[in-house]
């Protein structure tokens, strides 16, 4: 039986499960919507967009995993492990690196740099996201192919010589957690170097703004600080969810209590969901069209009342 504290975790973990696909859902309903009426979407609402359908999947996905490994783990057969594994990994790598993409086209549309390596990434930025895109796909072939031979071991681990399978299963899984930190690593350092760059332009713009004897607080810099804050709080959720994972893993193979799972759990499913109202709240159009929304509601719960 539940504990009431395990109770709590539970809650905590269907509340924000709901407010997530609220605002991923939000996020591509506003986007498309505009899509539609103006018969083009930019770059940015376009990885948007993107982000907040992978995140949607995401959130299901460890909803499922949750359940069946917190909750039910008799029904968790090692063929259903699989399969929510490949997505799961699938769902968790378009769901980082298409944030740390908005990163970087952030960047490049943003700051100024007078190097002609900037200049001409910053001219060809679509391309740049792409390449990126392109090239996390390494990452993640690399980690589905892993943890598939790791549960195909682990359903084989009766069969044949069970000391050749269970050292083949340790180094499989010492691969899959290389892997998986290096599929994490490098979109936090490519968004960290963002987040830094932009800093020194934001710097290099302020002391151009003083020696011209303007205003600080021109439009340029409320732009450069608002992308500061939109990347700074996904390397935060990043961290958090990263460090939630890690303990999940090992806590799942060595201490098998179910409250740090849950919650470990719990921190791991605020990561698709509090960021994405990050992005809600630093986009002009998405914020505007948020409150709109509010508003109608409370109006509407106003007149049933």
């Amino acid at each position: 039986m539940l504990t009431l504290l395990s109770g709590l975790f539970l809650i905590l973990i269907i509340t924000v499960f709901v407010l997530g696909n609220f605002a991923n859902g939000f996020i591509a309903v506003v986007n498309c919507t505009d899509w539609v009426k103006r018969q083009k979407m930019s770059s940015a609402d376009r990885i948007l967009t993107a982000l907040a359908i992978s995140r949607i999947s995401f959130l299901w996905v460890m909803l499922v995993n949750w359940y069946a490994a917190v909750l039910n783990p008799a029904s968790f057969s090692l063929e259903a492990r699989l399969l929510v594994h490949v997505a799961w990994a699938a769902s968790n790598h378009f769901s980082v690196w298409l944030a740390t993409s908005l990163s970087v086209f952030y960047l490049f549309k943003i700051a100024n740099f007078s190097s002609l390596i900037f200049l001409r990434l910053k001219w060809r930025v679509k391309s740049v996201v792409v390449v990126i895109l392109l090239g996390s796909l390494f990452f993640l072939v690399f980690q589905i192919a892993v943890v598939s031979m790791y549960v195909k071991i682990q359903m084989k681990e009766y069969e044949g010589n069970v000391t050749r399978q269970t050292k083949l299963g340790s180094i499989l899984h010492l691969s899959s957690m290389t892997i998986f930190t290096l599929s994490n690593f490098v979109p936090f350092a490519i968004s960290l170097t963002s987040f830094l760059l932009l800093i020194f332009s934001l710097r290099k713009h302020l002391k151009r703004m003083q020696s011209s004897g303007r205003r600080s607080q021109d439009p340029s810099t409320k732009i450069h600080i608002r992308a500061m804050q939109t990347v700074i709080s996904f390397l935060f959720v990043l961290v958090g969810y990263f460090l939630a994972l890690i303990v999940t893993i090992w806590s799942s193979k060595w201490l098998p209590n179910k409250l740090i799972l849950l919650l470990c759990k719990a921190i791991g499913i605020m990561y698709p969901s509090s960021h994405s109202f990050i992005l809600i709240w630093g986009n002009k159009k998405l914020r505007e069209a948020l409150l709109s929304f509010l508003w109608q509601l409370r109006c509407w719960l106003n007149e049933r009342i």
